[in-house]
This record gives C-alpha cells, sequence and structure tokens, in this order.
C-alpha cells in the first residue's frame, strides 16, 4: 500500500484546497488517472495515480485544506483485489440499458466510483452509478437553489461534467416543459402571493470559502491598503473602430480563423498607451520604482472558479490579430481550468472588460503589485454634441484605476486621451 501526496503547487505556494475526488475507495484506477483535484488561489492542480491499483483510502475530504506533502489517500499498487475486474463490466453488460454509465479516462474528467460489485443487475441499478454526479461546485449551488436534480442533467463539460450552464439549460427546458394532463385531485386554492419555497427549505446556506476565495479577497484588501487607489474616467465613441471590425470581420475569420471582437484594438491601444506613458505600466518595490520596458498584459477572465488574470507575454510586440489569437487562447485556458503558473506570474498591466456583464461604468480594483488597471464597459448608443448638433453615437466610457503614489493625475489622464485617440481613428494603430 503507497500513498499519494500533494504535489509542489508553484512558486510560493504552500497550501490548497481539495476542490473534488474523482476516483473513490474500491475504485481501480490506471498509472495516469486523475485521482483528485486541488484548488489553489491561482490554479487547480491534478494529482494523477503514478501506478496502477486500488483506492483503498481517503485521509481528506472535499473542502480541506492541505498542504504540499500532505498524505490524500492510499493506492494498493497493482491488479485490483480479486473478483474486481470481473464484476466491475458485468453490470453494464447485463442489461443494455443507455442510462448505465461509462467509465471515462480523461486526465481530468470527474469519474465515478465503481459501485458494489454485490449489486444484481436490475432495473434500479441504471441510476447508482448516478447518486454524485459529475458537476463543478457552482452547477451543484445552482442545482440545489432550483430544484434540479443533477443525476438528470448531461454534463458538456471535460469527461461529461456538469457546468453551471448546462444545470441553467436543465432549468429552462423544465420550465418550458408541457404540463400532464393527467387527471389528479384538484388542488386546494392558494392565496394571490402563495409562497413557493417548501417549509422545509433551509433559511440560509452556509459554504466554505474556497482557497482561491480567500486569496482573492486577501488580494484585493491588499491592493486597497497597499496603494493610493484613485480612478479616472473617460468615454470613447466607438463608430470609426466599429466599422472597421464589422468592415474586416469575415476576411479576418477566413484568413486567420479569429473572431473579431474589440479587445484586440484595446489591447494594442494600451500597448501603443503605455509605450507613450511608461510610468502606468511600472511597479513600486519598497523604495524604487521599476519601469518595465515590455507589457505583460493581463486579462481578468471570470469563470466557475473565480476570477482569473492570465497574461500575454510581450503583448507589444504582437500584432492586433496575433493578441486576438493570444487573448482568446489564455481566456480558453483559464475557463477550461489549464492555466499554468506561468500564464498567472509576471503581468504588468490589466484589462478587465465589464461591459460583456452589461457595466455601463465602475472603478476597478489595481491588480497589485500592479500600478494600473483599465476597466471597459458596455458599449451604449447616446446623444452626443458634434459640430453643433445633437447626434446619436456608440459610445463607451473606459476607467483607469492608477496608484497616485507613482502615477500623477496628468499622466493617467493623458493615457486614458493617448487610448481614446487610437480607438477612434483604428487605422492609426496598423502602422505600429
Amino acid at each position: 500500500m503507497a500513498s499519494f501526496q500533494v504535489p509542489p503547487l508553484g512558486e510560493s505556494i504552500v497550501e490548497a484546497t481539495v476542490s473534488r475526488w474523482l476516483k473513490q475507495v474500491g475504485d481501480v484506477v490506471a498509472a495516469g488517472d486523475t485521482l483528485v483535484e486541488l484548488e489553489t488561489d491561482k490554479i487547480t492542480v491534478e494529482v494523477p495515480a503514478l501506478e496502477a491499483g486500488t483506492i483503498t483510502a481517503h485521509h481528506k475530504n472535499e473542502g480541506d485544506v492541505v498542504n504540499v506533502g500532505d498524505a490524500l489517500g492510499e493506492l494498493t499498487p497493482g491488479v485490483a483485489a480479486a473478483g474486481a475486474p470481473a464484476s466491475a463490466p458485468s453490470a453494464p453488460t447485463e442489461n443494455a440499458a443507455p442510462s448505465a454509465p461509462t467509465e471515462n479516462a480523461a486526465p481530468n474528467a470527474a469519474t465515478q466510483g465503481y459501485t458494489s460489485s454485490s449489486a444484481p443487475a436490475a432495473p434500479p441499478a441504471s441510476t447508482a452509478g448516478r447518486d454524485d454526479p459529475k458537476a463543478s461546485p457552482a452547477a451543484r449551488r445552482l442545482a440545489a437553489e432550483q430544484g434540479t436534480d443533477l443525476a438528470q442533467v448531461t454534463g458538456t463539460g471535460r469527461g461529461g461534467v456538469v457546468a453551471k450552464t448546462d444545470v441553467i439549460a436543465a432549468g429552462k427546458t423544465a420550465a418550458a416543459a408541457p404540463v400532464p394532463s393527467a387527471p389528479k385531485a384538484p388542488a386546494p386554492p392558494t392565496p394571490a402571493m402563495a409562497r413557493t419555497r417548501r417549509d422545509d427549505d433551509p433559511r440560509e446556506t452556509r459554504e466554505k470559502m474556497s482557497t482561491r476565495r480567500k486569496r482573492i479577497a486577501e488580494n484585493l484588501l491588499q491592493s486597497q491598503e497597499n496603494t493610493a487607489h484613485l480612478t479616472t474616467f473617460n468615454e470613447i465613441d466607438m463608430t470609426a473602430v466599429s466599422a472597421l471590425r464589422d468592415r474586416l470581420r469575415d476576411r479576418v475569420e477566413k484568413e486567420h480563423g479569429l473572431r473579431l471582437s474589440y479587445m484586440p484594438f484595446f489591447a494594442k491601444a494600451t500597448c501603443l498607451a503605455l509605450e507613450a506613458f511608461p510610468t502606468v505600466n511600472a511597479k513600486i518595490d519598497d523604495d524604487h520604482f521599476v519601469y518595465h520596458h515590455y507589457v505583460n498584459l493581463g486579462i481578468a477572465v471570470a469563470s466557475d472558479a473565480g476570477l482569473v488574470v492570465p497574461n500575454v507575454k510581450d503583448a507589444q510586440t504582437r500584432s492586433l490579430i496575433e493578441l486576438g489569437h493570444d487573448i482568446g487562447a489564455v481566456a480558453k485556458k483559464a475557463r477550461d481550468g489549464k492555466l499554468g503558473m506561468d500564464d498567472l506570474m509576471g503581468g504588468t498591466f490589466t484589462l478587465t472588460n465589464g461591459g460583456v456583464f452589461g457595466s455601463l461604468v465602475s472603478t476597478p480594483i489595481i491588480n497589485y503589485p500592479q500600478v494600473g488597471i483599465l476597466g471597459l464597459h458596455k458599449i451604449q448608443d447616446r446623444p452626443v454634441a458634434e459640430k453643433g448638433q445633437v447626434v446619436i453615437r456608440p459610445m463607451m466610457y473606459i476607467a483607469l484605476s492608477y496608484d497616485h503614489r507613482i502615477i500623477d493625475g496628468q499622466q493617467a489622464v493623458l493615457f486614458l486621451v493617448r487610448v481614446k485617440e487610437l480607438m477612434e481613428d483604428p487605422a492609426s494603430m496598423l502602422l505600429y
């Protein structure tokens, strides 16, 4: 019997939270199968089986905080215990029911444990493997809130994992399903404001903060406490860049395989503005100012696991099309939980786009120890004065939050003005 332990988690990371057990006690595993997922403040770490065998013990439960080197469980190397290999496949072959789950060997799939080998192959057994469906924590919370049975939801995530979007879709399908007209006893009259909540529903739910959420909270407080935080605003007429994007969109998608959004334009404009105002791309180290002669552009990405900020390395050297590909790649890795430590380290400036969620204006918090973050917002048609006339234009507010210890108000305002000029004349960015 051999124990498997918490592996090294990355630079300066010493603890994690047990996020999800993918293999249960009694499961037969192959070398390389993911046994458990650990959530750090930055990424999700998968702990693989170093050799084939059978899981014989869990030493830690989901939600437990663990340190590097802690024993997570026990694995008996070699072939499964006598009778296990024969009994495991016998259940699904007895009955060709489509609902019988098959084991998924994808490294990061939430595979279910084998059911008891003594259970007979009978119709009720079709739900035996679904006692603890594969689902993300966010999906479980939402399912509990709307009363959705996760066992009845088809997962579209990696390895069939039920994602939050699957639960939302299932809820909409259930709401749209026609009510059967089978005869039933007439329901007693209810008041106009009848309660839909059952009496046995809890009034509160207590949930332990994950390691990542705790670290996000700590970093936000650290930013507020250790910086002279200030925000300045400007607005951009998006007419020109919208027209250019619309004109190039089909061509770019056909020739480069990129669905052109506004983000690459803002990324390029930001890099050029940072070149003009290098203080905004600096940091404070004790009693020194450190000026970066490169831009590792952070892109704030919201995922089920929380907010992460991967960065595009040396963004100042990338073309607009390359920036589009790079931003799409790191955003996808963030949402799929495949970010590595290198993706999250070394950022010098951050872009955050609250507009995709409908935000009209906000004051973003600096991603410490950086000294600036640019917030993008919703594009909205508004009346503006132009050459003495009131016209309707697609406008966007932008916000620069900055550390006033190193960035003066004049520099902050001029930085935003430079971004505005470039976005309102996007063709000029093609010259750089």
